[in-house]
């Protein structure tokens, strides 16, 4: 991929900032619809192929088999903790929290990379449309505001990137999990397909493959091949088997000869222009030269990600706006929203000693929510929202240490053999919005650039505490009448940021009142400027959300294209 650091010009049709899912999606759609644009990364370059140093590297290859050493490990403790950033195949990708400080008046996990690509190299990639369930959650139970759009609005715009990005998976008829345009699913192996059949017969539940970005099928995609059930994803995927900004959307972008990618560029303020009633530009920091630079354009796109876009909106001062950029309602910064994770359960089950699978499979099972779909059978008053389980089923290991079998072949064979089957299911809650989640700068406390740091007070509360008792309870007596054994039930609540999913600091709704955002991801009293990371979520639903946070950047671009063609003509 060509790009200029050193930018011959100021002035551009557009300015995206950041790499990951949503910057390179409005990089994709601006450029393509030709607008010359300016793509600004705080990160290093990346190039795909060219800079995933690990992505071919066995444990023996590693210096310690991929372990960190204590010091290693030390440059990242708030992201240790997580259990995330460990491996040496991967760890290069997170950031180093010495160099990135942030402070919390109640734990937060804030997980980051800063590179071209941001996190869109190492997400999960299981991608999950949202419904009218979640579309309308809020209005019904009275937590947060009502989102200004409905599934409908947004139906075209998923089926959109979809096509582009490729997920596999199967349609499933539910109204609380709309389907996708599915690459063939992977399949389940034994034990999950009998977990399945009888959860069906038991309890009219469903079970599915989980839906992930990977490509599975025989359409051909520029660039990209088809997954090679490596699991080796974290590290960089050289055949662009699963969906990245590098190996996807970013070189769709730059075909065009329409972008201007700039890495090593902090955006910290977009300008407002006080008469002109408008932004125009936005300052950066230029972290190899260490100068300030400004670059004008039209249209903004703010996709650095829900904290570090309202960050720099709330950095983004001025006569009209002195608490942060479109900041009239006072909401910015605040309704910090994640999903809660960590609780659940596992068995094992007898049988299936003959069966074992192949490949490394880079995903697991789904099981979609069942409780609160409004109606009785559904109904759980505990609680309000729902929640859906991930995980998966294997064999324990092989028997490394049998006191009676020290040696010979019969020693030889049993090493080998494949240990019982067990299975794991852990779940994913929704979290409502709460205004006083929330985050601060901090500018007592500046980071090596002299910008103010982030202060996060957000926490679990009592919604959320009561559903992760039914997620435990559910998965044990899912296991059980299945005829799972030896049940052990999990429960470490973490804190906000260990779903990775950090959402609505900067919401869409229809009051300017009480929302930053319309329903085209504008800002309201700044409309050349739009929001399509996490910041615009208006609740969380239970699904990961990066699909939507695509089909809402690409509906946006097409919104703002329009708009400044409009002003062409």
């Amino acid at each position: 991929m060509n790009y200029n650091a050193k930018n011959k010009t100021s002035e551009y049709d557009a300015i995206v900032i950041g790499t990951g899912i949503s910057g390179g999606w409005a990089a994709k759609e601006l450029c393509e619809n030709g607008l010359k644009t300016l793509v600004l990364e705080r990160g290093r370059m990346v190039e795909h192929i060219k800079d995933y140093p690990t992505m071919n590297l066995d444990p023996w290859d590693m210096e310690l088999r991929g372990e960190p050493t204590a010091e290693e490990k030390a440059t990242q403790y708030k992201q240790a903790r997580t259990g995330y950033v460990v491996k040496k195949d991967s760890r290069h990708w997170f950031v180093n929290d010495f160099e990135h400080p942030y402070n919390e008046k109640k734990r937060f996990d804030w997980i980051r990379g800063y590179h071209v690509g941001g996190r869109s190299i190492m997400w999960g990639r299981q991608s999950y449309r949202l419904s009218d369930l979640d579309f309308e959650a809020n209005k019904k139970d009275g937590y947060g505001v009502d989102w200004p759009i409905r599934y409908k609005d947004i139906e075209p715009w998923y089926s959109y990137v979809e096509k582009f990005v490729g997920i596999s998976g199967e349609a499933l008829g539910l109204p609380q999990l709309p389907d996708s345009v599915f690459e063939p699913p992977m399949e389940l192996n034994c034990v999950e397909q009998h977990l399945k059949e009888e959860m069906a017969k038991n309890q009219g539940r469903v079970l599915t493959i989980g839906r992930v970005a990977h490509i599975t099928g025989d359409k051909p995609r520029e660039g990209r091949g088809n997954c090679q059930f490596r699991n080796r994803c974290r590290r960089g995927c050289p055949y662009g088997g699963y969906f990245s900004s590098n190996a996807s959307t970013l070189p769709a972008a730059a075909r065009t000869g329409n972008m201007t990618l700039r890495p090593n560029s902090i955006a910290y303020e977009i300008i407002y222009d006080d008469t002109l009633k408008k932004a125009r530009g936005v300052k950066i920091i230029d972290t190899e030269t260490k100068e300030k630079l400004e670059f004008e354009a039209d249209i903004i796109f703010c996709c650095a990600s829900a904290l570090a876009s309202a960050s720099i909106l709330m950095q983004s001062k001025s006569e009209r706006f002195p608490n942060g950029l479109g900041n009239d309602s006072g909401e910015l910064g605040h309704n910090i929203m994640d999903h809660h994770l960590g609780s659940g359960a596992s068995g094992t089950i007898d049988g299936f000693e003959d069966k074992y699978y192949k490949g490394r499979r880079p995903n697991g099972i789904y099981i979609p929510r069942f409780r609160n779909l409004g109606d009785m059978a559904s109904e759980q008053k505990s609680f309000l929202r729902g929640y859906g389980y991930q995980g998966g089923a294997g064999r324990r290991g092989i028997n490394e240490h049998v006191a009676e079998l020290g040696y010979g072949s019969e020693y030889k064979e049993k090493i080998l053999e494949p240990g019982p089957w067990r299975m794991h299911l852990g779940g994913f809650g929704e979290c409502l919005p709460y205004h006083d989640n929330k985050m601060t700068l901090n500018y007592d406390k500046l980071d090596q650039w002299g910008l103010p740091t982030i202060t996060f007070d957000a926490e679990w509360k009592e919604n959320e505490l009561s559903m992760r008792k039914d997620i435990i309870n559910q998965a044990v007596d899912m296991l059980e009448k299945a005829g799972f054994k030896d049940i052990d039930t999990f429960d470490r609540p973490a804190a906000p940021g260990i779903g990775i999913h950090e959402m609505g600091t900067a919401r869409m709704g229809r009051d300017p009142k009480t929302s930053v955002l319309n329903k085209y991801n504008q800002i309201h009293s700044v409309p050349n400027v739009y929001v399509t990371d996490g910041a615009c979520m208006t609740s969380a639903g239970c699904q990961n959300p990066s699909l939507t946070y695509m089909a809402l950047t690409a509906r946006a671009a097409n919104h703002a294209v329009k708009q400044f063609k409009a002003k062409q003509s």
